[in-house]
């Protein structure tokens, strides 16, 4: 059973809701205004104290306004109508639908593993998992899925933040493991890629599975992490001598600064040098970068490495 804290405040302040949401106060209050919401009690000092179930609904606004959704259209939705904005929204290689009943099964006890703080059992689980699927199996099969729904069970208030946190990090040491296994195995015919992300992005689970997958295909790889300013990214692509520069991009950065960030990078690197450019954000595949190769799907990332061995020989 995941025990919640029975002290926690009911309410928060103005200041609080900007640090938690990252909405700022003038913005709230121009809302309250303008949409009716949000609608804030007043405490004994006669000033804003916000209910914690509309700081929730603040949360998932300020997601969907980061992948590009208009003010006046969402803010006055009720929430129910949000999540579903916010679920239609979200990309999955997998996803959920089409798993088997034994997969998700399993997936629900990594969930539970996880409301009830035992990060032991989660770990132990995603170990025993990895040995015995294999990386491409364990990649594709379990951690995109999962990812989807500790995402969704998020976005429903199941799960606090420092709860989403733990599974980030429990995931990350796995998936670095993996790594680490396939990692001598580089072949000569394969491309040298650099992996990161743009600087608004600071979401790394989707770039540990494609660097996880690109290993085992042979790759040579060097990841920067996330949050690199794009002309460190092209120093770096130009020091390690990279054939390609890999990035990956979550629903929560902004459509045009996907589109700009790759139009500015392309400009910065040899034209002989490949960009591929993957991830959950819808933009990719609404509408595909000129001179840039989309991955699709985790699937997808054979193909391409296939690709450029027939290419380049």
């Amino acid at each position: 059973m995941n025990l919640r804290n029975p002290n926690q405040p009911l309410n928060l302040s103005i200041a609080a809701v900007e640090r938690d949401t990252g909405i700022g106060k003038d913005t709230l209050r121009v809302w309250e205004r303008r949409y009716g919401f949000p609608q804030p009690a007043r405490d004994e000092f006669d000033e804003r104290s916000y209910p914690l179930d509309q700081v929730e609904k603040l949360r998932i606004i300020k997601r969907l306004l980061d992948q590009g959704q208009r003010p006046g259209r969402i803010v006055a939705l009720p929430i129910e109508a949000l999540q579903k904005l916010s679920f239609s929204e979200v990309y999955s290689p997998q996803g959920l639908a089409g798993i088997s009943e034994a997969q998700g099964t399993d997936l629900r006890n990594y969930m539970e593993a996880l409301l009830r703080h035992d990060l032991d059992g989660l770990r132990r689980g995603l170990h025993q998992a990895l040995a015995s699927m294999g990386i491409n199996q364990f990649v594709t099969e379990l951690v995109a899925p999962l990812n989807v729904m500790v995402g969704e069970s998020w976005m429903r208030g199941e799960l606090e933040v420092f709860e989403e946190h733990l599974y980030t990090e429990c995931i990350t040491a796995v998936m670095h493991q993996a790594i680490h296994q396939v990692s001598t195995s580089s072949q000569k015919s394969a491309p040298t890629v650099l992996l990161t992300t743009f600087p608004q992005e600071q979401h790394g689970l989707g770039l540990l599975m494609v660097e996880c997958l690109m290993a085992l295909h042979g790759c040579h790889c060097y990841s920067l992490g996330v949050q690199t300013p794009l002309h460190d990214i092209a120093r770096a692509a130009e020091a390690h001598k990279a054939d390609v520069v890999a990035l990956s991009f979550s629903t929560s950065l902004n459509p045009n600064q996907v589109l700009d960030g790759l139009a500015d990078l392309r400009k910065k690197l040899p034209d002989s040098m490949e960009i591929w450019a993957g991830g959950s954000n819808p933009v990719l595949q609404r509408r595909p970068p000129a001179e840039v190769f989309v991955l699709s799907s985790l699937g997808h990332i054979a193909e391409q490495v296939q690709r450029w061995r027939k290419q380049h020989g």
